[in-house]
């Protein structure tokens, strides 16, 4: 398990190459709820999401020789994007594996940073082809099962901890896991009684079916939300969630890119469906918790383009 003092070593070490994002309460978003919320914005983090944390600490953390071979990554499209940036800013060279179903934008980014983009047919094969890549002597710089990457991530909680008024629950996006562990991590140190959820769309419930089997395991990829696509969660972030988290909450895709338009209209910032779940997942929490609830929101990431929610929006009948 990841303890407060790797996350603020990693602080330390990453604080020069990225952003301390703004955590500010967000008027729209309450009275569209009908409760206080803070919004962490790390849609404005270096590279569009939270992502450039834990691939600079893990480049940062890499010997001569590792930095040498090159580092290789899996991407749904912000870990990829992350790692593409990063690792050019620190003179590494990287290869990023992505599914076809990765946002254009994504590879487009990535290879305009330098990095050689690989694209599979599904997420599956994209991780496979990662584990050859690795054989084959890349460095692996896995997007969730590492310690120092959700170390890094970590850095989210610990600057939500110091930077947020009063909260009584936080509600974190889960792909593989890797952010929430890490934000759990130090709330859980820094404010122990705020609960913590998860969320998940339906058709990227990874982390959802592992607590429900007692462990992680394949699941099937139905979801839209490429970003929240991970084929399965890790044994670390299986044991940080379990272990830290409230509870895991499922949001159709038809109701995340909802969200994604109530994040524009009503929170005035520009985010993702990996993000826009978590307004849909908040009136479920509200339910849950009842009156006095104060409602913190981890916006993970905007790497979305207006086509790309413009297109599910129509494909949802959404305006």
């Amino acid at each position: 398990m990841i303890g407060i003092s790797e996350v603020e070593a990693t602080a330390e070490r990453i604080a020069g190459h990225v952003l301390r994002t703004p955590t500010l309460p967000s008027p729209g978003l309450a009275a569209l709820l009908g409760a206080p919320v803070t919004v962490k914005l790390e849609l404005l983090q270096r590279t569009g999401s939270f992502k450039a944390r834990g691939a600079t600490a893990k480049l940062l953390s890499l010997s001569a020789g590792e930095r040498a071979a090159g580092v290789v990554a899996v991407s749904g499209g912000n870990h990829g994007i992350a790692l593409a940036v990063m690792a050019a800013a620190l003179d590494v060279k990287a290869t990023v594996v992505m599914p076809r179903s990765a946002p254009a934008r994504a590879v487009e980014i990535a290879e305009a940073a330098g990095a050689s983009v690989r694209l599979t047919d599904d997420m599956g094969e994209a991780f496979a082809l990662m584990e050859r890549l690795q054989e084959e002597g890349l460095t692996l710089v896995h997007p969730f099962d590492d310690p120092v990457v959700v170390a890094g991530q970590g850095t989210v909680g610990l600057e939500f901890a110091a930077d947020a008024g009063e909260v009584t629950d936080v509600l974190v996006s889960i792909g593989g896991g890797g952010l929430i562990s890490g934000v759990a991590a130090a709330l859980r140190d820094r404010r122990p009684q705020v609960r913590i959820w998860g969320v998940e769309t339906e058709g990227a419930q990874a982390m959802s079916q592992a607590l429900a089997a007692g462990g992680p395991a394949p699941v099937a990829l139905s979801s839209i939300v490429s970003t929240l696509s991970a084929p399965s969660v890790s044994q670390l972030t299986y044991d940080h969630v379990s272990a830290l988290v409230h509870e895991v909450l499922l949001v159709p895709d038809r109701e995340a890119v909802q969200g994604t338009l109530d994040l524009a209209d009503h929170a005035k910032v520009w985010a993702e469906p990996a993000a826009g779940c978590l307004l849909p997942a908040a009136r479920q929490v509200l339910e849950r918790v009842g009156e006095g609830a104060r409602l913190g929101l981890v916006v993970c990431g905007g790497n979305a383009t207006t086509g790309d929610v413009m297109g599910w929006a129509h494909r949802f009948g959404l305006r």
